[in-house]
């Protein structure tokens, strides 16, 4: 996903932590804790120790964070309390409120409505309640609500966050709190002594500036553009979103990334392209049949030719393919060259394969 941010001052680049962002976060965790394993212990405690009222809107609501995030839910101002961000919530008209919910509820697919309002154009409306009815009875009824009564549902929204707040998000927000502030210390030092490369260096390497400093690039299975311009770019740190990088990019939107932030000694992110050229390295029945000797120890063309009875250059090529990807290493012994293989990337290949598809 690339953000535009060409003749944009680095001041316009901000990183702050954001109340609402890292509480979406949490709901996020408890309606996916699969995603979060390490906070599975955290959700069932927060589940066990909700009201059935609470806990009944909490799963009526959670298509605004299960599946996405609704963009609205991820400031691009975050301010200083929760209580400001629901406020800046509800200044947002009702056509930009239900359409963002409404693109969340039915899969974060924006083509449904065509720039067309739902709540006005009677085909964005029906597309919006097909969609949802194809995702289930739930998601239907609350989109039916939604659109039906914006106000009623909205007031009911915030009530469900604000009842979060008192049941478990306070209670974490004061840790969760230091933890950023630790973070963003260390972000707006670098913004401010090293640049926009170093800040988003940082981030993930998963965030880096393009080669001409115009362009901020995220490493994510979506093919999507954004443009900063006048409002700037909002980095905003999250404790509880690991491994995901969530990106605001719509029409309408500034750009918002809600990033992880760093465990202690955490392994870099592999990219998607080396995930992608791994997946396509195994898919050829003849590279599986080589690993599967290289798995028992190293090996020379020649070997791995006579073993399976192919040619030596027609093994050589599918080597070649296995080491672009870097799946074998080569050692030259005397005269010999032996192929092993990269046994921690290949077993980390499906953990890096979901870190990819989650971000």
């Amino acid at each position: 996903m690339r953000i535009d941010i060409g003749g944009l001052p680095s001041e316009r680049v901000r990183f702050a932590a954001s109340p609402l962002a890292e509480l979406t976060a949490m709901l996020h965790v408890l309606a996916e804790p699969g995603h979060h394993p390490q906070f599975a212990g955290w959700a069932a405690d927060v589940w066990a120790g909700l009201r059935p009222e609470p806990a009944e809107r909490l799963r009526e609501a959670e298509f605004l964070w299960r599946s996405s995030q609704a963009d609205f839910l991820i400031p691009a101002r975050p301010r200083p309390t929760l209580a400001e961000e629901l406020d800046d919530v509800d200044r947002i008209d009702d056509e930009t409120y239900v359409t963002a919910a409404l693109v969340t509820t039915c899969g974060s697919n924006r083509v449904h409505f065509r720039g067309a309002s739902p709540l006005t154009d009677a085909m964005a409306r029906e597309r919006a309640l097909d969609v949802a009815q194809a995702r289930g009875a739930l998601q239907e009824a609350f989109a039916e609500r939604l659109l039906a009564d914006p106000a009623a549902v909205r007031a009911r929204v915030r009530r469900t966050l604000e009842e979060c707040a008192e049941a478990f998000f306070d209670g974490a927000w004061a840790d969760v709190a230091v933890q950023l502030a630790t973070d963003l210390r260390l972000k707006n030092e670098l913004l401010r002594r090293q640049g926009i490369g170093a800040a988003l260096a940082s981030v993930s390497g998963a965030v880096t500036l393009a080669p001409d400093g115009d362009c901020i690039i995220v490493d994510k299975v979506q093919d999507k553009a954004t443009a900063a311009r006048d409002a700037g770019v909002t980095f905003i740190p999250s404790v509880f979103g690991r491994p995901h990088l969530v990106a605001v990019h719509a029409p309408g939107w500034h750009p918002v990334v809600q990033y992880p932030v760093a465990e202690p000694g955490p392994a870099e992110p592999v990219s998607l392209e080396t995930v992608t050229l791994r997946l396509e390295a195994l898919a050829h029945p003849v590279r599986l049949r080589l690993l599967r000797t290289l798995a028992r120890g190293p090996h020379t063309t020649g070997e791995l030719a006579h073993f399976w009875e192919l040619s030596p250059p027609e093994v050589s090529r599918h080597l070649a393919v296995l080491r672009r990807a870097g799946l074998l290493t080569a050692r030259r012994q005397g005269r010999y060259v032996r192929y092993t293989l990269n046994l921690p990337d290949l077993t980390a290949l499906g953990a890096d394969l979901l870190a990819a598809v989650l971000r």
